[in-house]
Formats: structure tokens, sequence, C-alpha cells
């Protein structure tokens, strides 16, 4: 069934994402703070534009936002421009935003006082995951709100969960990154030893990937990392802000994520070498950059 919806933040997610709202016959307006980007969406996909996040919330039964971090909604959410000044009784407000636990329970009560519904729903997948309507989408929150959601939220998901209250969505994609981190460095390290070790790296995933070894990251990066090609996929800055959540939240618990620590310090490296903007994969560049000079 369509809806009035609004989508707040046009990035490289948020762009597709409101595409395929469009394209399942939901009302779409939406805001992005780069007027030109939300005119090129507009014109591809026919939806709406609005001047400010409270007009694009406006008569809308769900609001969608993806943008950049824990400031960032605050910016777009608060005062009389933003979204829950614009939203009617009732409407839920969804955001997609990988942020940190605690804005996400800050906004579900502050959202609960205004007599709105919210649901902190970060993805996974990617760029590709969000142009092929094919994301993970991990969702904290009440379930009555979400049972109003899921279905649009469908429109560009291949999985859809609620995995508990409010901030349950954050800390499951935090559990998401960290194994990702992890994943990336023993595929970096794996193969720069296969290259120093005079292995042919093609041969060596044709075969291990058949086995226990295999994953995602394997199968969708070592052809472009056995490159040197990093100019696509998920920013290292994004993920080393994704990272520094993840530590926070555990020193809120009392624990430690000495791995994901480790891996934030090599993506640090992987900065210096001019790589804040290549993909995640690019872990094996400062093994490369390290190799014995021959």
């Amino acid at each position: 069934m369509s809806e009035k919806v609004a989508f707040i933040g046009l990035g490289v997610m948020g762009y597709p994402m409101a595409g395929h709202l469009v394209a399942k016959g939901h009302d779409v307006t939406v805001f992005n703070r780069t007027t030109a980007r939300a005119e090129s969406w507009a014109a591809e996909h026919g939806g709406k534009i609005a001047d400010t996040p409270q007009a694009a919330a406006s008569g809308a039964a769900v609001v969608f936002a993806c943008v950049g971090a824990d400031g960032d909604l605050r910016e777009v959410v608060y005062g009389e421009a933003g979204i829950f000044a614009g939203m009617s009784d009732g409407a839920v407000f969804v955001d997609h935003t990988t942020a940190s636990a605690t804005i996400a329970r800050e906004l579900h009560a502050a959202a609960k006082e205004r007599g709105l519904g919210f649901i902190d729903a970060p993805v996974s997948g990617g760029q590709a995951g969000a142009e092929n309507g094919a994301l993970t989408v991990m969702c904290g929150g009440d379930q009555a709100d979400f049972d109003k959601v899921e279905a649009p939220i469908q429109s560009y998901a291949k999985m859809c969960q609620l995995l508990g209250p409010a901030g349950s969505g954050q800390l499951t994609k935090m559990v998401n990154q960290i194994c990702i981190a992890g994943i990336v460095q023993g595929l970096a390290e794996g193969l720069n030893l296969a290259v120093c070790a005079g292995l042919d790296g093609e041969q060596v995933i044709e075969v291990i990937s058949k086995g226990a070894a295999q994953s995602w990251q394997m199968e969708n990066r070592y052809q472009t990392m056995l490159a040197g090609d990093y100019e696509h996929g998920f920013a290292v800055q994004w993920m080393r802000k994704d990272l520094a959540i993840c530590i926070q939240e555990a020193k809120n618990l009392g624990i430690s994520l000495p791995m994901a620590a480790l891996v934030d310090q090599f993506y640090a490296e992987v900065e210096a070498l001019g790589g804040t903007r290549w993909d995640t994969s690019s872990l094996l560049a400062r093994q490369v950059a390290a190799r014995p000079k021959t």
C-alpha cells in the first residue's frame, strides 16, 4: 500500500533508497542540504523537493533519514525547520544513519514526548546494496512502530528485522562493523602473505573461497585488492567513524575491543597514505607499503 513519505539525506545510500520508495508507488518528498542533488534526484525519479526537513516531513506517515553522524541528525531533527516540527501525531521517524545507540534512545524519547514513533534502522550492504534494493536493515524500537514501517523499508531491503528496544539497531550495526573489520584485516594479511610467498593470489582465492575461509569480502574484494584498486566502496573515513562508535560503546559497557581498536589504527595508517576515501579493503595497502624492497 502506497503512503506519503519523506526522505532526508540523499547521499550515496539515501539517493537510491528514496528512488526505490518511488518505484514501489510511494508519494515521496525529499530534502537534501545540497539542493542540486535533490533536483537531480527528482528529475530522475519524479518525486517532490522540500526546502526544509520540516516541509518534507509535513503530512508524511513515515519520515526516513540517512545522514552522516549524531550531530547531523540533531541538526535535521530539532528546531522550527526540523523533522519533528513537521511530523503529525502517529507518524514514525525511521533513522537509517549509522550513529550511536545513545542518540537512538534520545530520539526515541523525544519522539514519544511529541506523540511520534521512532525506529533506529542502520543498514548494511553498501552503495551496491542500496542501488539494487538489497540492504540488510537492523531495527530498534517499539513493535507497533516497526509494524507501520516494515513494508516501505522492504522497498530497498532483502532483510529487515526488529532486534529490540530503541538503540538495538545501532548496537547490531556495531557488531556488523566489528566483524567486517576483522574479516578485511584477515583477508589483507592472507593476500599479502600469498603474494610475498610467490603464490598466485587468484589461484589461492579460487581454492580457499570454496572452504571455511569464504566471505563476502573475499568474493567481492580480492580482485581489486590484488590490483591495488581502492577507488570505490565504503570509505575508510566512514569506517573509522563507525569503529569509534563501537569503541565508545564498549567503554560504556566496561568491555574491550582490542581487534577493532587495532584495525582502527591500521586505518589511520591507510589515511596517512592518502586513503581517506579509499574502500575499507585498502588495509592491504599499508602492508604493501611495508614489504621488503627487492
